[in-house]
């Protein structure tokens, strides 16, 4: 199994699942070239996925689905970024729909809903996970294009209640499958509330009444992700399709066991898959061609020799923070507490994606002026791998904010209250005069 070579202790089930996965990947590495160049979904791939069961792969079995992991998710949109970085980018945004579906369940289990929301929640969140079973395409949007500075994603996007159900108004900005998902999973603010207690999940229809999409998104990489977004203006939800419960949201969050969501790794995952691809291609056709005058393969020269040995160590760095994050996030009983494990994610996505687009410029370089090409396999993975710089958050935002976890976390350890007794000694008169060094005053 592919998704074996990031996950090398698969237990039987997950070799099953990821036996559905090699199953499809000859058809995307088959279709690649054409979407990136195209900038175009492949529309047979939705009934591929479909066919093979793989929209359900994160869903219980209880509900229908594969029953399938955070485990069988790295390791599916590992190997699907092997064969196209682009099917398994909008193949990771249609699995983590499935959050909105098991963290409410958790959080229901774990006591934080009251006896009169939890019907509202358990519907909203098993109507989640039964349609991706059924083989439903949801479109997970969140990001928007106005930003704020202390924030990755802010939501502007409004819902305003009106008989039966609500309306939606707002942009979309980010989303894989625009055009392609059979509804968009999309997050918005209730109106009213100025803070995340009032953000509120909405299954929109792809073909909706006031649901448009946005101008083409022409990519760098990641072309055949239809990433276009959507515009919604005025577009009605009915109750029933719809959590609007106050502060659901931000509950379900406390369940996770990484950042946001906790399914986050499985894009760097993505990733680390297009890596080890471009990897392999560079060693395969540097080994196979050879110099006209020695006859010794083109991987012998010095030069190739050092592109090669850089590479590989970005490659196997990459995996070593993949796997130590996959480790944390799906260990029973967890290794770390939440926060660490949150710091750890913030540290460990940049850290994985420059790796690995350090891997694509190695092979660039190797495959020298000839092999410089849009379409070729060099140079769509620099492409792709490019966009992992950009793409969530950059390295350089989650090594700030790592730092600020750690300084503050210092700050707090040089400032306490001391106790009572301490300072009625502090208060008694002195005895006579001090001894010490004078910066006991300071």
């Amino acid at each position: 199994m592919i998704g074996e070579r990031l996950v090398e202790d698969m237990t039987d089930a997950e070799r099953e699942r990821a036996a559905r996965v090699d199953a499809v990947l000859p058809a995307l590495r088959e279709a690649a070239q054409e979407a990136d160049r195209l900038a175009a979904f492949p529309a047979g791939h939705v009934g591929l996925l479909r066919e093979a069961g793989l929209l359900g792969l994160v869903v219980p079995e209880k509900y229908g689905g594969l029953g399938g992991t955070l485990r069988d998710l790295a390791a599916a949109t590992y190997a699907m970024g092997t064969a196209c970085p682009s099917t398994a980018l909008a193949y990771f945004f249609h699995n983590t729909s499935a959050s909105r579906g098991l963290l409410p369940l958790e959080a229901i289990d774990a006591g934080l809903f009251g006896e009169e929301e939890i019907p509202a929640v358990r519907a909203f969140a098993e109507k989640v996970l039964t349609r991706m079973a059924d083989g439903v395409w949801l479109a997970n949007f969140a990001s928007e294009s106005v930003k704020s500075s202390g924030a990755n994603i802010t939501i502007t996007t409004t819902a305003r209640r009106t008989g039966g159900g609500w309306i939606l108004d707002g942009e979309k900005s980010f989303g894989c499958a625009t055009g392609v998902a059979d509804y968009y999973l999309t997050t918005a603010r209730l109106d009213g509330y100025g803070t995340a207690e009032g953000l509120a999940t909405f299954f929109v229809p792809r073909d909706a009444a006031g649901v448009s999409v946005r101008d083409a998104w022409d990519g760098l990489g990641m072309r055949a992700t239809a990433n276009n977004g959507i515009r919604l203006a005025g577009v009605f939800v009915p109750d029933d399709e719809a959590l609007t419960v106050p502060g659901a949201f931000t509950r379900m969050l406390r369940m996770s066991r990484g950042s946001f969501v906790g399914n986050q790794l499985a894009i760097a995952a993505v990733y680390t898959g297009c890596a080890q691809n471009v990897y392999d291609h560079t060693i395969e056709a540097t080994t196979r061609k050879t110099f006209a005058d020695t006859g010794r393969p083109i991987a012998s020269s010095p030069v190739h020799q050092q592109l090669i040995g850089e590479m590989t160590r970005q490659l196997e760095t990459a995996y070593l923070w993949l796997r130590y994050q996959l480790d944390l996030e799906s260990s029973q009983p967890p290794r770390r507490p939440k926060q660490e494990v949150f710091k750890q994610w913030r540290l460990g996505k940049g850290s994985v994606t420059e790796a690995c687009f350090q891997v694509a410029l190695g092979a660039f370089t190797a495959g020298g002026t000839s092999g410089a090409m849009m379409g070729g396999v060099a140079g769509r993975a620099l492409r792709d791998l490019a966009m992992g710089l950009v793409m969530t958050f950059p390295a350089e935002r989650g090594r700030l904010e790592v730092a600020q976890i750690v300084t503050s976390a210092k700050e707090n350890e040089l400032f306490t209250t001391a106790p009572a007794s301490a300072s009625a000694t502090a208060s008694a008169p002195s005895p006579g005069p001090r001894s010490g060094s004078p910066l006991e005053d300071s």
